[in-house]
């Protein structure tokens, strides 16, 4: 009796131990056929155990179809005696319809007389997890591969349970280590980190323990020769080894950094001067008026008296330097708490917070006389002088463009009082003179665009003597309806636009809006149109961008699109017009240089701009018939355009008998009243689509 109360005993301690170990066990009598399955197999498999029949093929029905002849192929083997157990790994199928991983091993129990296997006996493993982590690891191992296949990137790891660290040779080349072994010790890494860096960058790197997210971090290191690196890390937890591992990847980035600073100091400083640029200058000016200890501030606008004439005398060289050394200059005068920016060309703008009359009028005085002291190179005995405007904010409801306008018309009073001099803003006065008209007529241009007001016109450019259908070329123009309806001309807006840097948002409306409405026409080939460019848009790095996402927007043909680009805006930025041109035959966009022969320089940018066209100043063509000097001008023109292969446009052609004058010279198209009065643009192509619909049929 005590010795069956023990066996019982027994048996219960080995259910328990089953049950605690998750453990299946599988009897199979081959002499009768059945197996006999534990209830710790059937719960393994979602299972009760009266579930389930206890079958010899039960294991094979619920084994995964890939599975099935590797385990058969195992048990065939021990049977025969070609192996010492059955061990495989396969896939049984749960209630619940998902796969169970399981480690199969057993072996034969039980001989007969002749000794052939009569019973098996095994142990089956719910091994999903190990499965499931073998899986990740290798899903890892890719990863660092690929990593590791990167240029320039190095793998490290750090084994928490042993607390050794293993950089590759690429990591150990980042951190300029010296070392023929990968481990290293786990503190060496800290030693490295920017003292500025370290704290965030050590608590960057502490990844939560069983996570499977990746953590980005940016620091930098300090090298032992003292130079400093960014890198950039990427850090994963991986659950391997007896604690798991912290994996990461680490990649010199210190090259983008530079290259991301350079773009951040490019995008708000002006490329020539190295001064603020326009948008940086109207962003800081109103942070400025917004903070009330730094009023009273004064802000000075700053107009270059007579460089026009300097860059047709000298060139855009001697331009170019005579800038940069009046940007010095003017700094030069300044105290530490002002700022100088170059809206464009030769305009400059200043503030300085804190000012009060006297100072700002000291200042004004010592800019006046660097401007005078600038340095203009030994290719001119010329001078320059300013003009320069005074306006005084006070109140922290003023907005940028009035304190600015206020500036600019005080500049503009001292150029009427003779240049050379400054003049403080007079409210008193403005309001009896206008002088905040131009102000007021930019406010009302950006208004235009939005509520319809601004309309695009259209001019016709013939072929001299034959019907512009041959041609087709329309130059786009602006008009400015005003609030009281009154139509205002170019002439009046579009200085003004210029003058409070909105010229360029100008352009952008123009191109867009004409490219939106006629791009379909254009390319069907009814019109093909040509656009002013102002020297803000000419200036704009994202000017090719913006275009060529019109252009994919509206379906409009490159080839059917001209840009005009007149002497003054070349000069302002020689080097962005020579860009411009380029990028613009590139794309097989036509390429004019307007107002040609109005200044000097005009035939060194014509060799050094490979155009299509010159317009020719119509200054020289409207007087053409009486005066021998502009026949001679044009003839001089005419022939080296031809010889160069550019077409040749006379502009201001209101006489028949200038056009035919034109024609025996030898200049091809022509352009004015006499040949078309400029009109709205849709009246333009809708005629020019229609004649081509009616010959087409």
């Amino acid at each position: 009796m005590a010795r069956q109360s023990k066996k019982s005993h027994d048996g219960t301690r080995w259910q328990q131990a089953l049950d605690r170990a998750h453990l299946g066990v599988w009897d199979w009598d081959l002499r009768s056929g059945n197996c006999f399955y534990s209830a710790t197999w059937a719960r393994m498999l979602g299972y009760s155990e009266d579930e389930l029949a206890n079958t010899s093929d039960l294991w094979f029905r619920l084994t995964h179809p890939d599975d099935r002849q590797q385990a058969l192929a195992s048990g065939d083997r021990h049977i025969a005696g070609l192996s010492d157990a059955i061990e495989t790994e396969l896939r049984l199928k749960h209630k619940q319809g998902h796969w169970v991983w399981v480690l199969d091993r057993g072996g034969i129990v039980e001989r007969d007389a002749n000794g052939h296997p009569i019973r098996l006996m095994g142990v089956q493993t719910d091994i999903s997890k190990q499965k499931a982590a073998e899986a990740e690891r290798e899903q890892v191992s890719v990863r660092f591969r690929l990593a590791l296949a990167a240029s320039g990137t190095g793998i490290w790891h750090h084994d928490i349970a042993t607390r050794k660290s293993y950089w590759d040779t690429r990591t150990r080349e980042i951190f300029g280590l010296v070392a023929d072994t990968d481990e290293v010790t786990a503190e060496l890494w800290h030693t490295y980190l920017h003292p500025d860096d370290k704290e965030a960058t050590e608590r960057a790197h502490q990844v939560p323990l069983g996570t499977d997210s990746v953590i980005a971090s940016q620091y930098r290191i300090v090298k032992r020769d003292g130079e400093t690196r960014h890198v950039e890390s990427l850090v994963r937890f991986i659950a391997a080894g007896a604690a798991g591992q912290i994996l990461g990847t680490v990649r010199d980035i210190t090259e983008d950094k530079l290259r991301e600073q350079e773009l951040a100091y490019a995008a708000c400083h002006d490329a020539l001067t190295g001064l603020l640029n326009r948008a940086a200058f109207d962003r800081l000016l109103a942070d400025c008026i917004a903070t009330q200890r730094r009023l009273p501030l004064a802000i000075f606008y700053v107009d270059l008296d007579y460089f026009k004439a300097l860059n047709d005398f000298a060139g855009h060289a001697a331009g170019d330097l005579a800038l940069k050394s009046v940007a010095a200059g003017i700094v030069g005068c300044l105290p530490p708490s002002a700022h100088a920016a170059r809206l464009g060309g030769d305009e400059f703008a200043l503030l300085v917070p804190n000012c009060g009359q006297g100072e700002a009028e000291r200042l004004a005085g010592a800019i006046l006389g660097a401007v005078r002291d600038a340095d203009l190179g030994t290719a001119t005995s010329r001078k320059l002088a300013a003009s320069v405007g005074i306006a005084f904010v006070g109140d922290r409801h003023t907005t940028v463009a009035d304190a600015l306008a206020c500036a600019d018309d005080a500049c503009y009073a001292a150029k009427a009082a003779g240049r050379d001099r400054f003049a403080v803003f007079s409210a008193e006065a403005a309001s009896g003179s206008g002088g905040l008209n131009a102000a007021r007529l930019a406010a009302d241009t950006v208004d235009a665009m939005e509520d319809g007001r601004l309309k695009l016109f259209g001019q016709q450019i013939h072929r001299l003597g034959r019907p512009w259908e041959e041609s087709r070329h329309v130059e786009v123009l602006a008009r400015l309806e005003g609030r009281g309806g009154r139509l205002i001309a170019p002439g009046e807006f579009i200085p003004a636009a210029e003058r409070f840097g909105i010229a360029a948002r100008l352009d952008r409306w123009i191109i867009r809006t004409a490219l939106s409405r006629y791009g379909r026409d254009m390319a069907s080939g009814a019109v093909t149109l040509g656009f002013n460019l102002s020297a803000q848009t000419l200036s704009d790095p994202q000017l090719w961008d913006f275009v060529d996402g019109v252009i994919d927007e509206t379906g409009a043909p490159h080839s059917g699109i001209g840009f005009e680009i007149t002497e003054t805006a070349a000069v302002t930025n020689f080097d962005a017009a020579e860009a411009f041109v380029r990028k613009a035959r590139e794309r097989r966009c036509r390429v004019s240089l307007d107002d040609f022969g109005a200044g000097m320089s005009s035939f060194e940018y014509l060799r050094r701009f490979p155009v299509d066209a010159i317009k020719i100043d119509g200054s020289f063509i409207e007087h053409i018939t009486e005066s021998r000097f502009d026949r001679e001008i044009v003839l001089a023109i005419t022939s080296i355009a031809r010889s160069l292969g550019c077409d040749v446009v006379g502009e201001k052609i209101e006489r028949q008998d200038t056009a035919a004058m034109l024609g025996d010279m030898g200049v091809e198209f022509g352009q004015g009243f006499l040949l078309h009065r400029p009109e709205p643009l849709a009246q333009v192509v809708a005629r020019a689509a229609e004649t081509r619909t009616r010959k087409a049929s």
